[in-house]
């Protein structure tokens, strides 16, 4: 795919329909505002689809999976082989996000962008093969300049199915073993701040560990800052092949007009990428949760991102967009079904 593609310019939300659904919502038998942030959600979806009433029928999964060379540096306390053994039990359907999807009667995907481990060709899985997983950014750049424009180009691609598939809903996870490194990375030079105020525990790590991952990556940032040129420099030296296709596939929605529920702390960090490549894809991107990791709080506040939930999750996978994704569906329900007051022949406020 050609990188211009990048630089096309995101969708504008039609704000003559908001101020219908606005006006709609003072008509509704509740006191005005009494359903808070649902009220600005469903609003806002109006908007964002070019219509009063909207709806959330349609819901599409993208899950993109890659290793990194970073795991090297003994950053994760998984080994480099579960990113594989994942990809198995996503399509197998016993992993979380197959069964959230499951009772979402969402669509779900599940692409292989290079992973450590060779693996055969698994059914229901697109194995792209940008690469035996990235290279340790301790040492270089993680990825080539070729690598990291497939992988956004596969994020954009992604999109383009979800979107001849009718969907009004995008959500995108990742699986890659030490891609809350890279993820961690990417949030401390995007945000100009040390690692130890963003790394958490990732899979599980103690105290030391995570003290060594901060030192890790503190010396890789150290190493790459005086050569990133720009964003997409950055994300090629010191992320991971699904960041970048989360990356991409943020900015494509934005471009074709399908609302994105933005996931855990590493597709946050995504959107920030996103969002620093073209600001006017801000309005696209629905924060799902607030999880675990510290920088996840310090992306969000960046992005002025508000989360639906806060439940301490930290699996990734698309999981917690998943368990979110029903209150915009309510949200929208609520707004399209509720009766007016003059409908219910309620009396609306006096004064």
């Amino acid at each position: 795919m050609n990188e211009s593609w990048l630089q096309q310019p995101c969708r504008q939300p039609d704000l003559t329909v908001q101020q219908g659904a606005e006006a709609r919502q003072t008509q509704l038998t509740k006191p005005a505002g009494s359903l808070a942030l649902l009220e600005q959600l469903a609003v806002r979806l109006a908007g964002l689809q070019g219509r009063e009433r909207p709806a959330l029928e349609h819901i599409w999964i993208s899950i993109f999976a890659a290793d990194h060379g970073i795991a090297n540096e003994g950053v994760s306390a998984f080994p480099q082989e579960v990113t594989g053994q994942m990809l198995r039990n996503f399509v197998s359907g016993g992993a979380a996000i197959s069964v959230l999807s499951r009772q979402l009667a969402a669509q779900l995907e599940v692409i292989d962008l290079g992973t450590a481990t060779a693996l055969e060709p698994l059914p229901g899985v697109r194995h792209l093969a940008l690469g035996a997983g990235t290279q340790s950014f301790l040492q270089g750049p993680a990825m080539s300049r070729l690598q990291v424009l497939q992988a956004l180009g596969a994020g954009c691609d992604a999109v383009l199915r979800a979107q001849a598939a009718g969907t009004q809903l995008f959500i995108a996870g990742e699986m890659g073993i030490a891609n809350t490194t890279s993820a961690s990375a990417l949030a401390c030079w995007l945000l100009q701040c040390d690692a130890q105020t963003v790394v958490g525990p990732g899979t599980g790590l103690d105290a030391a560990a995570m003290a060594h991952k901060a030192r890790v990556i503190d010396a890789a940032l150290a190493l790459h800052r005086p050569h990133i040129t720009d964003v997409i420099d950055g994300l090629r030296r010191i992320g991971g092949f699904e960041i970048a296709a989360l990356t991409g596939a943020y900015l494509a929605c934005a471009q074709h007009g399908i609302a994105v529920l933005v996931d855990g702390f590493i597709c946050t960090v995504a959107a920030l990428v996103a969002q620093r490549l073209n600001p006017d894809c801000s309005p696209w991107l629905f924060f799902a949760h607030q999880g675990a990791e510290p920088g996840h709080a310090k992306v969000l506040q960046a992005l002025d991102g508000q989360p639906l939930l806060t439940l301490g999750l930290r699996l990734g996978e698309g999981s917690g967009a998943a368990l979110a994704a029903p209150l915009l569906r309510m949200a929208c329900a609520l707004h399209n079904d509720m009766a007016t007051f003059a409908e219910a022949a309620v009396a609306g406020r006096s004064a």
